[in-house]
């Protein structure tokens, strides 16, 4: 692809200095005493989320996500024989696909995959394919294509929520949902739904501590059944850390999961349901 001339980009990848600053000496909200983080919320409080399915009229199933600043849509199309296939396949697949829009970042992404997006891919599918019952079409994959259009953080969690509910907003047979969620750790603080800022200052490690927990966690899991069916985790962070993370990740399930049954009993009842649309119009 050609590269924009239009735009001056910076270099590959580049880490603000600010980070390595001692945190007695930041003044970022991030590692501060208090119990409020810079945008008002408690450690364990996740972000207002917005559900919406069926948005996109071209594709067999979609679904869009705002938790805060962040926002994907998703969109899942009809199964499809799997190419370059040559012997039987008794279960489907699922091929995903997760892309940075050139304008969600501060620093343009281009509109090749790179290789956190190829990850992240990986991730999506490995999430999903617990839930999706591939057994019900084999032979045949399934689509499904993810577009973070800003990213406000925990923007992987975002996608493989909106996933799920593209999927079961398309008609495909499933075994339950799935919601997913991420936690930023920084020596005791737990970070629940962090932004970007939060998950960039857990992901770097300080200089002046090298034996102290920092990272993320990504968790995706089947809450009517209680499965984890993914786990990505970043950082140096110790086998306690993670179980005590976990936690409190289940509680976050729970709001999300309450949230996307809501929007796809919603999307459901407005397509059986003619007089709704017509006091929408109204």
């Amino acid at each position: 692809m050609p590269i924009d001339q239009k735009r001056i980009n910076g270099p590959e990848a580049s880490v603000p200095y600010d980070i390595y600053i001692h945190s007695e000496l930041k003044d970022n909200g991030i590692q501060s005493n208090g119990s409020k983080r810079q945008d008002g919320r408690s450690n364990n409080e996740l972000r207002n989320i917005f559900l919406k399915a069926g948005i996109i009229t071209e594709a067999k199933g979609s679904a869009y996500i705002e938790m805060g600043n962040t926002k994907v849509v998703c969109s899942v199309f009809d199964p499809r024989e799997i190419p370059n296939k040559t012997d039987y396949s008794v279960k489907g697949e699922l091929y995903c696909e997760f892309k940075f829009a050139p304008f969600s970042h501060r620093k343009r992404k281009m509109h090749q995959q790179d290789a956190e997006e190829k990850e992240y891919s990986s991730i999506l599918q490995r999430a999903l394919e617990p839930a999706v019952c591939l057994q019900e079409f084999p032979n045949f994959q399934i689509d499904i294509y993810t577009v973070v259009l800003d990213n406000g953080g925990s923007a992987l969690a975002a996608a493989i929520t909106a996933a799920s509910l593209a999927l079961a907003n398309a008609g495909v047979p499933m075994f339950g949902l799935v919601t997913a969620s991420t936690i930023g750790i920084c020596d005791d603080r737990y970070l629940v739904d962090p932004t970007d800022a939060e998950e960039e200052f857990c992901s770097t490690k300080s200089s002046s501590d090298a034996s102290h927990n920092h990272g993320t966690i990504v968790q995706a899991i089947l809450p009517q059944h209680g499965q984890t069916s993914e786990m990505f985790v970043t950082g140096n962070i110790d086998v306690d850390t993670i179980v005590h993370s976990i936690d409190l990740l289940s509680e976050a399930h729970k709001n999300i999961c309450l949230s996307v049954e809501q929007c796809l009993v919603k999307s459901v009842f407005k397509a059986f349901h003619p007089n709704i649309k017509k006091r929408e119009k109204k």
